[in-house]
């Protein structure tokens, strides 16, 4: 597999709540950290079940991908049908498999006013996109 076909294959299962199939996606020494909450999840099975425990049913659609060859970025939109987020995750391979995941969750804000004269305000479909 691709490394893109690596990432595709985890967030498409994650899209089907199939979280299990993404093991043999992942190598022996995986790790994913969550910039925003500093939390590192080391080990596939310690990930995989914090997205089994997860709450709620997240639908995951991936916006962009970016692969540069050594490292994969993808952009994806994830909702549970009345919350919206967005996540920018840097993936790193090792032996054919994921063996790093950084992720960064945006948090939408409302933009300052003194700078409102020199921008457009999004609808919030285009951020969706």
């Amino acid at each position: 597999m691709t490394h893109r076909e690596l990432v595709e294959s985890l967030w498409h299962a994650f899209d089907r709540f199939e979280f299990a199939a993404v093991a043999d996606l992942l190598h022996d020494d995986f790790v994913c950290e969550w910039l925003q909450s500093r939390e590192r999840i080391r080990g596939r099975d310690n990930f995989i079940a914090i997205n089994t425990h997860y709450p709620g049913q997240w639908r995951i659609n991936i916006v962009r991908l970016v692969d540069s060859g050594d490292e994969l970025v993808t952009e994806i939109v994830v909702t549970d049908g009345q919350k919206t987020d967005r996540a920018v995750s840097f993936f790193q391979f090792k032996d054919n498999k994921i063996y790093r995941i950084r992720e960064y969750w945006l948090e939408p804000y409302a933009a300052p006013d003194w700078r409102q004269q020199w921008v457009e305000p999004m609808a919030e479909e285009s951020w969706t996109e």
